[in-house]
C-alpha cells in the first residue's frame, strides 16, 4: 500500500516549508532513514527523512515550491502500483470539476463577465456560448514560467511541462537569454547589455523573501523597537593577540605531523577570551523577563556566520568550560552546518551572549544589532597597522583592534558594559591568561 509523504511541522513557529532540493527521483527506490529532501523552514534548511522502504512513485511539488504543513510532498510504494487520487496538491490549490466528453456547460451573460474579470487564461467562447472541457482546462505553471512566457510572448496552452501532474517550469520553455535576445523583437530590460565595456551584475529582479531573511528580519525589527541600545568601544593592541595565535598553530602542525591541523583563528581566540570574562561580569550574562532579570548560569556563545541568505547564530553550548582546541573546533563544525544549511534549530537558540565579526572584510569599527533576548553583542573590526605607543612612552608601528559593545539599557548600564569591555580587553592583550 503506497504511503503519503507530508509536509512536516519541523519548527514551533512554521506554517510552511519551500522544497530546496529533492535527493531522490520518481522510480529511485527508497529505505527507512534515506534522505529525500531538503526543506527550509522559518529558521533553518533541514532534512526530510524517509521511514518506508518501497520505491518513490510521485513527487509532488518541485524545487523552490512553498508547501503547508500536514500538505503531500511524495508518494512512497511499491513498484507499478497505483497511485492514490488527491483531492489537492501543493502544485494546484483550486480544483476544477470535472466535464464528460458529451457535457456542456451553459454559461450567462453574468458568468461569461465574471471569467473575463478572473486571472484565469481567456476562453474561447464558441456558438450559443458553450464551452468543453478541453478549452477551459486551467494551465498549471510555475510563477517563474509564467513570468518567462509573459516577457516573451510565449503561449503556454502549447506547450507540455514535465512537472507534477503536467505543470509547466523554466526548462520546458525550451529557450535561454540568448534565443530571447534574437527571437524577440522588444528585449527585456534584464537582459539588455550595457554598452561600456565593463562587466556589470546588475539586474532587474524581484525574489521572494526567503523564511530566514523573513525571520532575520522580524527579529531585527522587534530588537531596534523594542530594546534601548546604547554603546561602547574600546581600541586594544592586537599584536599580543596574532603572536599567540602563530605560536598556537605552529605548535599544533608540530603535534599534528603529517597531518594537516585544524588552525585556530583569531575569531577562536576572541570567542575564548569572551567565555573567561563573561564569569567576571555576569550582568552581562542576563534577560529580560516580563517581571525579572534572569541571570544565565552557563555561557551559551553565539557568533555570527554570513549565509547566502543573509547571516546566521549558532550557538557554542557551555563555553566557559570549553579548551580553545574544543571550541575552536566546535565553531567550525558550526559554521560548515551554516554554510550547507544543515543547522537544526536548538543549534540557534538559547544563547546567552552574542559576538559578531566583520574584521575578515577590512571593517575598522561597527555597531551591532542585540541578539534578543540577549543583554549585549560584541562587534569586532579589523586588525590594522597603526602608530602606538611603546611601554617606554616611544612612538611605534604596531596593530590595533577596535571592539564594539552594543548594550541593553534596561540590563546593563554604562559602568557595567565599561567593566566587560575592560576584562575581555585584558585577555585578549595578555594571551597567555587563558592559559590559567
Amino acid at each position: 500500500m503506497s504511503t503519503i509523504i507530508e509536509m512536516p511541522k519541523l519548527s514551533d513557529t512554521m506554517t510552511v516549508g519551500t522544497v530546496v532540493k529533492w535527493h531522490k527521483q520518481i522510480g529511485d527506490k527508497v529505505s527507512n532513514g534515506d534522505i529525500l529532501a531538503e526543506v527550509e523552514t522559518d529558521k533553518a534548511t533541514m532534512e526530510l527523512e524517509n521511514f518506508d522502504d518501497g520505491v518513490l512513485l510521485q513527487l509532488m511539488a518541485e524545487e523552490g515550491d512553498e508547501v503547508e504543513i500536514g500538505k503531500p510532498l511524495a508518494i512512497v510504494g511499491e513498484p507499478g502500483e497505483s497511485i492514490p487520487e488527491l483531492n489537492d496538491s501543493p502544485s494546484d490549490t483550486k480544483s476544477t470539476g470535472t466535464v464528460t466528453d458529451n457535457e456542456k456547460i451553459e454559461l450567462t451573460q453574468e458568468s461569461v463577465k465574471d471569467i473575463s474579470e478572473s486571472d484565469s487564461p481567456p476562453t474561447t467562447l464558441l456558438g450559443d456560448l458553450n464551452i468543453t472541457e478541453e478549452s477551459s482546462e486551467r494551465i498549471i505553471a510555475s510563477p517563474l514560467a509564467k513570468k518567462i512566457a509573459k516577457d516573451n510572448n510565449l503561449d503556454l496552452s502549447k506547450i507540455k511541462g514535465s512537472g507534477p501532474r503536467g505543470r509547466i517550469t523554466k526548462k520546458d520553455l525550451g529557450i535561454n537569454s540568448s534565443e530571447i535576445l534574437t527571437s524577440n523583437p522588444i528585449t527585456p530590460k534584464s537582459l539588455r547589455k550595457p554598452h561600456f565595456a565593463c562587466t556589470s551584475l546588475l539586474q532587474s529582479k524581484t525574489i521572494p523573501v526567503s523564511k530566514i531573511r523573513s525571520v532575520i528580519a522580524r527579529r531585527l525589527l522587534e530588537s531596534k523597537t523594542t530594546i534601548p541600545h546604547f554603546y561602547l568601544q574600546k581600541e586594544i593592541n592586537a599584536e599580543p593577540l596574532g603572536f599567540a595565535r602563530e605560536s598556537i598553530n605552529r605548535r599544533l602542525t608540530l603535534v599534528a605531523g603529517q597531518v594537516a591541523p585544524e588552525k585556530v583563528s583569531i575569531n577562536d581566540l576572541i570567542l575564548m577570551a569572551c567565555a573567561a570574562a563573561i564569569p567576571q561580569v555576569p550582568e552581562i550574562n542576563t534577560s529580560w523577563g516580563e517581571n525579572e532579570i534572569i541571570f544565565h548560569g552557563e555561557v551559551h556563545l553565539a557568533f555570527g556566520v554570513a549565509v547566502e541568505d543573509g547571516l546566521v547564530t549558532p550557538v557554542i553550548r557551555n563555553a566557559e568550560t570549553l579548551d580553545l582546541k574544543s571550541l575552536s573546533m566546535q565553531a567550525k563544525t558550526l559554521v560548515n552546518k551554516s554554510r550547507t544549511k544543515k543547522l537544526r534549530p536548538d543549534e540557534m537558540s538559547g544563547s546567552t551572549f552574542t559576538v559578531t565579526n566583520l574584521g575578515m572584510f577590512g571593517i575598522d569599527f561597527f555597531n551591532g544589532i542585540i541578539n534578543p533576548p540577549n543583554a549585549a553583542i560584541l562587534s569586532v573590526g579589523a586588525s590594522l597597522p597603526k602608530a602606538v605607543v611603546g611601554n617606554d612612552g616611544s612612538i611605534r608601528s604596531g596593530k590595533t583592534i577596535t571592539l564594539g559593545l552594543s548594550c541593553d539599557h534596561r540590563l546593563v548600564d554604562g559602568a557595567v558594559g565599561a567593566r566587560f569591555l575592560q576584562a575581555i580587553s585584558e585577555i585578549l592583550e595578555n594571551p597567555a591568561s587563558l592559559l590559567v
